[in-house]
């Protein structure tokens, strides 16, 4: 009898696999919606401008990219009408990077399709495993970063 390759994987393996395969099927999804024109990093960027908007240094920081990397993310997401830079409320030659309706209505997409996909997740691992994952899940991470969660990005 074969055992399962998976029962005795790596942590961080299982991790990494578990999140390429959801963010797969969910880029899949969203582009089976009509939302090809954006990739993940897109998303991370409308999660970290969501509310007031950020600076594009406190988006490089909330993003854990470089100020040129942000403002390169912006000036593409801008172009495509999906963030709009604003005067900053404190003045000053600072500007505020805002969504727009364009980015709202992609968010709400976003949630639709994620919610759907847990949802379906859910139904085959059943609501105690899947609250139990993501329970064990922020336990470890709160374990690791305490009160301070660092940035989502890849690591490699």
């Amino acid at each position: 009898m074969r055992t399962d390759p998976l029962a005795d994987a790596e942590l961080t393996y299982l991790m990494g696999l578990g999140f390429q395969l959801v963010l797969g099927e969910f880029v899949r999804r969203m582009d089976a919606a009509g939302h090809s024109d954006l990739r993940p990093v897109h998303g991370a960027v409308f999660q970290a401008l969501k509310g007031p908007g950020a600076t594009g240094t406190e988006l490089a920081e909330r993003l854990g990219v470089t100020k040129q990397a942000a403002g390169q993310l912006v000036d593409d997401l801008e172009a495509r009408g999906y963030v709009r830079r604003e005067p900053h409320p404190a003045g000053g030659r600072r500007k505020l990077v805002v969504l727009t309706e364009q980015a709202e209505a992609h968010l709400r997409a976003a949630g639709r399709v994620l919610h759907g996909l847990e949802a379906e997740l859910e139904g085959s691992l059943g609501a105690a495993e899947l609250s139990q994952l993501r329970t064990a899940l922020a336990r470890l991470i709160r374990e690791m970063t305490g009160d301070t969660l660092p940035a989502l990005r890849p690591q490699w």
